[in-house]
């Protein structure tokens, strides 16, 4: 179990077996709203979670992929600070996930390897997060656009991507006829392949 490949500490996995427990989610299945409280935290055991930042009026831009081994760092931000989940997390394709109780979180600082898992959470995801607000900042759309498609591929495993031009758009905070403009520019540029609905990248 995944547990036992990141952690070793035997009182923690004590812990771990006692209080998490295993969900299963199917592609597009959102595990947590903007809005929610937060009650639990998921570490991926299986498949990947797109996480999507949500402002107060609904509009949405993608942030990064969870994969196995992994968690949130919004949500472990949210839940130690007693706040509402600031995130949309959607399950990308088949996703299995441990759940662990919120309450648990900072209870388990007195675990090192649990310590050290959350604090190299917060290492990678602010990366993560950096490397987005420079593709918002100073980075026109179409660079946007593939680095939205090509993270998709990856959490996916597939270059054909079965998503519509509107969902791009929302999760892009654009609009629908600018993407289609830009993926008819890319597909000129032998950069993309497209189909009905269906978005196949090209080496």
């Amino acid at each position: 179990m995944i547990s036992e490949i990141f952690f070793k500490d035997m009182q923690l996995l004590a812990e771990f077996h006692k209080h998490a427990r295993v969900k299963h989610f199917v592609a597009d299945d959102v595990l947590m709203y903007a809005g929610d409280k937060i009650v639990f935290v998921p570490i991926v055991m299986k498949g990947s979670i797109r996480v999507i930042r949500v402002n107060e009026d609904g509009r949405e831009v993608f942030l990064y992929h969870i994969y196995p081994g992994q968690t949130c760092a919004m949500s472990l931000n949210c839940c130690r600070a007693n706040q509402i989940s600031m995130i949309k997390a959607v399950a990308e394709d088949d996703t299995e996930v441990y759940m662990i109780p919120a309450e648990l979180v900072d209870e388990w600082f007195r675990f090192r390897e649990w310590k050290e898992f959350v604090n190299n959470t917060y290492a990678i995801r602010y990366a993560e997060l950096m490397n987005v607000i420079d593709l918002i900042a100073f980075s026109n759309m179409d660079v946007q656009l593939l680095h939205y498609l090509q993270k998709r591929s990856q959490a996916l495993n597939t270059k054909a991507l079965h998503i519509t031009h509107q969902q791009i758009a929302d999760e892009l905070h654009t609009h629908r006829e600018a993407v289609s403009r830009l993926l008819r520019q890319m597909e000129q540029k032998n950069l993309v392949k497209l189909g009905r609905n269906v978005i196949e990248l090209l080496d």
